[in-house]
Formats: structure tokens, C-alpha cells, sequence
């Protein structure tokens, strides 16, 4: 083995033992947060049987604010862990041939509803030529399902989202381009950097987790976007020659 093989199996192993390690101390977190919130749920419930004519009512209800309050954050820091927990696991993906074109009509399908009542109008350009490729179909849909909430959550007056495949040297395209507002230079450059976020109550680890996911692919992702013009998200996925092809997924 070599000295660079050997270099680089160390990283791997350090790595390992760091996201276990970080893994552990989430969950040893979320614990005593459950009960936290547990024990804010009870005593709210306290306070709702309280007389609403005692002389106290408004000490209460000033107690009963701070415990809501206390309750959402709560629910921020599990969400937050829930998401750092994504991002540090390693992945041991389930890839197979697969067509990316049913994929993506699954998951269009699926969040169809959520983008309409949003305003958001989905086109969809799939290439029915589009060759297959490998995927681990649970965490490709996961990523896959971020930036499409991402791009919804963007146009916030309503818009429009084009989704369109095509295939691309050795491999195939899928491009996501929404009209919201876009981004300027200085955020763009930190969208992929873990904990940066420009989104109230985000964790600012969806875009670094959905790139993770499809690197461990062996594909790339890339963002593009203007002010005022809107973003567009480029993912390139290889594919093997000679795939096998395969029907859509059963639902």
C-alpha cells in the first residue's frame, strides 16, 4: 500500500471515529431536550386549568408565554440536532440501476400539492432518451426533496420552478431553475458551508447534506444565481455504460 493509500485510509478512520463521536453526543442531547420540552408541555397544561378570574391571571399568562417560548426552542434545537445527525452520518448507500426520470415524477407528484398551494408552477422537461444510472433511491429523494423545498420556499410572491434532465458527457444532467429572487456573489459562495443560512429558523445544513449525497454518487452539484433573475441548481450523475434498464419503481 502506499504512503498516499495509507494517508488517506487514516482520514478515513479518523473521520469515522469523529462522526461517531459527534453522532453519540447528539443523541446524548436530545434526550434530556425531550424531557425538557415533555415537562414545558405538562406545565403549560397547568396553567390552562388556572381560575382566569384569580388576581393572578396575568402573572400566569406572562409565565405561560415564556414557557411557549421556551418550547420553541426546543423544537428549533431538535430540529437543528435532527439535521446535524444527517449530515454527519455516514452513509452506507443502497445503489442500484435505477431511471432518474421516475424518480423525479414520484417526488415532482408527491410535492406537486405543497408547490401549488404556494404558487409555485412546476414544468417539468425529463428526456425520455435519458439513460439510466445508479442510485440509492431514500437518500437521493431526500436531497433531491431539500432543494425543491429550498427553490418553493425562495418565490415566496409564487413562481415558476423548471425541472429538466438531459444527458451530458458520460452521465446525465438534472437542472432545478426557479425565479425567485436569487442570491448575490457573497452568499452564494456560503451556501454549501455547513451552518450558514440566510433562512429564519434554518439549520443551514440541507444544501451541505444534499451535496454530500450526491458526491457519495460520484456525481457533482453546482448553484448559479442572480439577483433578481433567479437560482439554477445543476446535478451531473454518472452513467455506466451498459446499464441494465429497469421499469419505474413500484410505488
Amino acid at each position: 500500500m502506499s504512503s498516499d493509500d495509507e494517508s488517506a485510509r487514516s482520514r478515513a478512520e479518523t473521520y469515522a471515529e469523529f462522526a461517531e463521536l459527534v453522532g453519540a453526543l447528539a443523541h446524548e442531547i436530545r434526550n434530556p431536550l425531550s424531557t425538557i420540552r415533555l415537562n414545558m408541555e405538562l406545565l403549560a397544561e397547568d396553567f390552562e386549568s388556572t381560575d382566569h378570574d384569580s388576581p393572578t391571571k396575568q402573572r400566569d399568562r406572562r409565565a405561560k408565554a415564556k414557557i411557549e417560548l421556551v418550547r420553541h426552542e426546543c423544537d428549533r434545537l431538535q430540529k437543528l440536532l435532527g439535521d446535524f445527525l444527517d449530515f454527519a452520518r455516514q452513509e452506507k448507500l443502497s445503489i442500484e440501476p435505477g431511471s432518474l426520470n421516475a424518480e423525479l415524477e414520484q417526488l415532482l407528484d408527491f410535492y406537486g400539492p405543497q408547490a401549488r398551494d404556494a404558487g409555485v408552477e412546476v414544468v417539468r422537461y425529463l428526456d425520455p432518451e435519458l439513460p439510466n444510472v445508479r442510485l440509492d433511491r431514500e437518500t437521493f429523494r431526500s436531497a433531491v426533496l431539500n432543494l425543491l423545498i429550498n427553490a418553493v420556499q425562495a418565490m415566496e410572491g409564487g413562481g415558476q420552478l423548471v425541472v429538466r434532465t438531459r444527458p451530458k458527457g458520460l452521465g446525465v444532467v438534472l437542472e432545478m431553475i426557479d425565479t425567485g429572487p436569487g442570491m448575490d456573489e457573497e452568499t452564494l459562495a456560503k451556501v454549501f458551508r455547513a451552518f450558514y443560512t440566510t433562512k429564519q429558523g434554518g439549520s443551514g445544513l440541507g444544501l451541505p447534506t444534499a451535496r454530500k449525497i450526491i458526491e457519495a454518487h460520484g456525481g457533482t452539484i453546482d448553484i448559479e444565481s442572480t439577483p433578481g433573475r433567479g437560482t439554477k441548481v445543476t446535478i451531473w450523475l454518472p452513467a455506466p455504460p451498459r446499464l441494465p434498464t429497469v421499469g419505474p419503481p413500484t410505488r
